[in-house]
């Protein structure tokens, strides 16, 4: 009998490839994992009339972990996105994105460690919009003191397990004063439970330009939904581009672990592209599960394939296509044990 169960959501687009790359990594580590394939998004929209099928959500609650890929959302028309919906239906309200410098690329930065806590459920995320006029569209931002709070102690929480010393809260407090205000006053007063932890706070325009000056100065930040999705993406930039940005959406109740870019339709079915943000938030999940030893296995032979730079895909210079670079991962993985 497997040790765990994990739900296994590829998603569309370049999901179901790079989400079976992953599995023949994480399955060569030597953890015991049996897999449970589920659905999500537009095929499901036309065989349901869901994006989000009850069996989906039934295997993700019975068995609290899933590794998803990526889905698809349109811009300014269409359906909602299936994960904020996947998110609300479980709450998952911490969006966990480490940002880790990748020794093997070449970048402006060096030695990018840090975590980011991203509220996951509030802002204008909660997707209340309408219509004032033909010419007016509104949305609401919507920030709550239990949304704030929670998320706020869930990242000092998060940093005292993980030897992390400073939280600093990124905000947009001196214009509005009452959503970022509350956000702000929420993370204040959580951080009275945690004296050991630095703590700071910083606007969030301010925060973009100090990442990109000295991110060395920042070790966790925590923000508001629409600033932290911004902000990760800048780190992923930073770090080696959003195919090495890997993530965890959790609850109370469920993980959720997978990447931070999208379903890149028009590369579906070639095999090109970079599984490497998937197979983070793999890592991710197996140290969630208490599987270490395997999470290192996998980061270390991921990281001496990158820094050989032989069989690796064309994002970062080689010609290798997803399932070689698995390969590649797996043989490592081999060699070195």
């Amino acid at each position: 009998m497997s040790k765990h169960v994990v739900t296994l959501i590829p998603g569309e687009g370049i999901g179901p490839e790079i989400c079976e790359a992953v599995r023949t990594v994480i399955d060569a580590s030597g953890v015991e994992i049996r897999w449970e394939y589920e659905e999500i998004g537009l095929d499901c929209l036309e065989k349901f009339g869901t994006l989000l099928p009850e069996k989906t959500i039934q295997s993700v609650a019975k068995n609290r972990v899933a590794l998803k890929g990526p889905t698809t959302t349109p811009v300014g028309t269409g359906h909602k996105s299936a994960n904020v919906t996947l998110r609300k239906v479980f709450d998952l309200y911490a969006n966990v994105r480490p940002a880790l410098s990748v020794p093997a690329l070449k970048r402006p930065w060096n030695n990018i460690d840090m975590l980011v806590f991203r509220e996951n459920t509030e802002d204008t995320y909660a997707a209340i919009e309408h219509m004032v006029s033909s010419e007016v569209a509104q949305c609401l931002k919507v920030i709550t003191w239990p949304g704030s709070y929670r998320i706020a102690d869930f990242a000092f929480r998060w940093a005292i397990a993980h030897g992390r010393k400073k939280v600093v809260c990124v905000h947009k407090a001196n214009i509005m004063k009452m959503t970022d205000g509350l956000f702000l006053d929420a993370f204040r007063e959580a951080a009275k439970k945690y004296p050991e932890i630095t703590t700071a706070d910083i606007i969030v325009d301010n925060c973009a330009m100090q990442l990109v000056r000295n991110p060395a100065q920042f070790d966790c930040l925590v923000l508001p939904n629409l600033y932290g999705d911004i902000i990760t993406d800048l780190c992923a930039g930073m770090v080696g581009g959003i195919g090495f940005a890997p993530g965890a959406n959790i609850g109370n109740n469920c993980a959720i672990f997978e990447a931070v870019h999208g379903s890149a339709p028009k590369y579906a079915g070639l095999k090109k592209v970079n599984p490497s943000a998937v197979l983070g938030s793999g890592i991710m999940m197996l140290r969630w599960l208490g599987e270490t030893e395997a999470a290192e296995r996998i980061d270390k032979a991921m990281n001496a394939v990158l820094e050989e730079g032989r069989r690796v895909t064309y994002d970062i210079g080689g010609t290798a296509s997803t399932d070689d670079y698995a390969q590649a991962i797996v043989d490592k993985m081999r060699e070195q044990s």
